[in-house]
């Protein structure tokens, strides 16, 4: 088993895994404030007196964004009438759909949390062996051999804890953040659907008594 390549790998590993994590963070960030910032516009257009999208102004519209996009068939529903139940079951569903396009790619990045430390502890380990290995083909003729040997060995250890801290930090800052659009949103399609004309259930016709003629 060539341990030397195999610690090579593990490097590169780690160093993908950081290339990866830093353009999650990125990517998640942009889109966060754009999605926030997208929502506050909408809230600040909402009224109960506004029932289709004609009601909205061309800059919230025309550009593609989640927060509109949910507000567009909430609106639509609204517009067509029907029961409150028809409008809260949009409200429902529009709300569960946009939790998939929010939380999207943080698994990796939580991912990368625990697989990070292990990594630089099989880098360690592999390190130690390449040192030793070749300890044992040469001899120990300067013990400074085996400290730097094991030095830069530690330092994978060291690069994997780097990552992990790394990731955990903003992985909790965009849980945060989740929990704060979440509930932006929420008040939005709240907002959306107040002052819908819904329609009435239909009261039912009581069954009449069979009358009977009587001679």
């Amino acid at each position: 088993m060539n341990t030397d390549l195999m610690h090579d790998v593990t490097f590169y590993v780690m160093y993908g895994a950081l290339a990866i994590a830093v353009f999650i963070t990125i990517e998640r960030s942009l889109y966060f404030a754009y999605v926030r910032k997208q929502a506050a516009r909408l809230l600040a257009q909402l009224t109960p007196a506004v029932q289709n999208e004609r009601g909205l102004s061309e800059e919230v519209t025309a550009r593609k964004s989640l927060p509109m996009d949910m507000v567009r068939e909430v609106l639509k529903q609204k517009h067509a009438g029907g029961s409150r139940k028809d409008l809260d079951d949009v409200v429902e569903t529009q709300y569960l759909a946009s939790r998939a396009p929010l939380a999207r790619s943080l698994w990796i990045v939580e991912t990368i949390v625990t697989a990070a430390p292990l990594l630089g502890l099989l880098g360690t380990i592999l390190g130690i062996i390449d040192t030793f290995k070749a300890l044992a083909s040469a001899g120990v003729s300067d013990p400074g051999q085996i400290s730097a040997g094991i030095g830069t060995a530690l330092y994978a250890t060291g690069l994997g804890i780097a990552i992990a801290l790394f990731c955990v930090v903003f992985h909790n800052l965009f849980q945060d953040r989740l929990e704060r659009i979440n509930d932006q949103l929420k008040m939005l399609l709240i907002r959306a659907s107040m002052g819908a004309r819904v329609t009435a259930p239909a009261e039912l016709t009581p069954v009449q008594a069979p009358h009977y003629r009587t001679a």
